[in-house]
C-alpha cells in the first residue's frame, strides 16, 4: 500500500513539473528575447482604446494636465489614416491622396483644432506604443499638451501581425493648427 501510494505521488509530481515547465523563449541574433505576437480580437476594439485612453490620462494627470476625451470623429480619421499607412507600407503623416492630419480631421467632420498626431508600425502593444511614443520628446509633447481636449485613437492589423498605429488629438471648438514646438 504505501510503495503504492509512494509511486503515485511520485508519477502525479513528475507531471506536474512536466506540465508547469514554462515554454523555451525564443532568442533574436541580438540575444535578446523575440517578442510574442500581440493578435487584436474583433471584440478588442473598445478595450484597447479605452485602456490607451485611460494611460494617457494618467500620464497627463501626473503633469497636471486636464484628461481626454474619445472622440468619434477623431477616431474615425485615425482608423483610416492608420489603414493607409499599410497599404503604403511606410508609417508617415501623409495619406495617399496626399492629406495631411489637418485635411482627415476635417473630413471626418472634427471642427476643432488639430494638436497632433503620433503614428507607429509595430508587432508592440497599444501601452508598448505609448511607451515608446513617451520616450520621444516630439510624440511625448503632443500627448502631454495642456490644449488637448479629444482624442482619437484607432489601428490597422495585417495578416502578419504588423500593427499600424495612429493617435490624433485635437482642441475643440478651436480652429487651425498651431504646432506645439512653435517658437513664440
Amino acid at each position: 500500500m504505501k510503495r503504492s501510494t509512494f509511486l503515485l505521488g511520485a508519477a502525479a509530481l513528475a507531471l506536474t513539473a512536466c506540465a508547469g515547465a514554462p515554454p523555451p523563449t525564443t532568442l533574436g541574433p541580438d540575444g535578446k528575447p523575440l517578442p510574442k505576437l500581440y493578435r487584436i480580437g474583433p471584440g478588442d476594439k473598445a478595450q484597447i482604446q479605452f485602456r490607451m485612453l485611460d494611460a494617457i490620462n494618467a500620464l497627463r494627470q501626473a503633469k497636471g494636465v486636464a484628461p481626454l476625451e474619445l472622440n468619434s470623429r477623431l477616431t474615425a480619421a485615425a482608423a483610416t489614416h492608420a489603414r493607409d499607412m499599410s497599404a503604403q507600407n511606410r508609417p508617415w503623416h501623409f495619406g495617399s491622396d496626399g492629406s495631411s492630419p489637418i485635411t482627415r480631421i476635417q473630413r471626418a467632420g472634427y471642427d476643432g483644432r488639430l494638436v497632433g498626431e503620433a503614428i507607429s508600425e509595430t508587432y508592440e502593444t497599444e501601452l508598448e506604443t505609448l511607451g515608446a511614443w513617451m520616450d520621444a520628446p516630439n510624440t511625448r509633447t503632443v500627448i502631454l499638451d495642456p490644449t488637448a481636449r479629444d482624442m482619437g485613437f484607432s489601428w490597422y492589423q495585417e495578416s502578419n501581425g504588423k500593427i499600424w498605429w495612429n493617435l490624433v488629438l485635437g482642441a475643440p471648438g478651436e480652429s487651425g493648427f498651431i504646432p506645439v514646438n512653435a517658437p513664440a
